[in-house]
């Protein structure tokens, strides 16, 4: 048996899910909550096999309540359903701690499919979805490592590069050497090097 919470405040929805669950052999339904804030608070005291997790939740969001309630149930495989199917939740979502993501279009066939396969150890995503994270990655150069810099950043790195110091930057941009110092101190810890060179050469492509 595979025990189910839904999160979900579309009423028709969950109550949809709850049932397509409820009804099916080898599922079953613990808990439903419509808002993060209710599932937060009881989630972790019984910490079920698989939770279906909407995103656009009212008040705290699916992918911030997930990021909260991963530590608390490791053994919780989170499965995202949403309408949406951007990049950028659907990498967050990732990141946050879910295993699947699905489009709330799925079929109901697929949607149990998904969470067995959740259950057993896999990672389910809607065709669409499953497109769209490949396609990031064969991407040449997907990740720009000066996309993770301030503005601010960006141009304190491009001084470095034209080989200006602390204090000929500090002049230019007319802030202090020791605002110089902690912005570069930050460009470095953000893109995991230790030194100048190595920054250009992450960024850049220098020697």
């Amino acid at each position: 048996m595979i025990h189910v919470v839904i999160i979900e405040d579309i009423k028709e929805i969950r109550e949809g899910l709850q049932l397509l669950i409820d009804s099916s052999d080898g599922f079953s339904c613990l808990q439903t909550f419509s808002t993060a804030e209710q599932a937060m608070e009881q989630l972790p005291r019984s910490c079920p096999d698989v939770v279906l997790m909407d995103i656009n939740l009212p008040g705290i969001s699916g992918i911030e309540a997930i990021r909260k309630l991963k530590p608390q149930c490791p053994g919780t495989q989170f499965i995202m359903s949403t309408v949406y199917e951007d990049d950028e939740n659907i990498f967050e979502s990732l990141k946050s701690g879910a295993s699947g993501y699905l489009l709330k279009k799925t079929a109901p066939s697929k949607i149990l499919d998904a969470i067995t396969e959740v259950y057993e150890g896999g990672s389910p995503m809607s065709s669409q979805i499953a497109r769209r994270v490949i396609a990031s990655f064969q991407k040449k150069d997907s990740i720009d490592e000066a996309d993770i810099l301030t503005p601010k950043e960006k141009e304190i790195l491009k001084a470095l590069a034209k080989g200006l110091r602390y204090k000929e930057i500090a002049d230019e941009m007319k802030i202090s050497m020791e605002t110089v110092r902690s912005h570069a101190r930050k460009i470095y810890e953000k893109l995991h090097v230790q030194s100048r060179t190595e920054a250009l050469n992450k960024v850049y492509g220098r020697t």
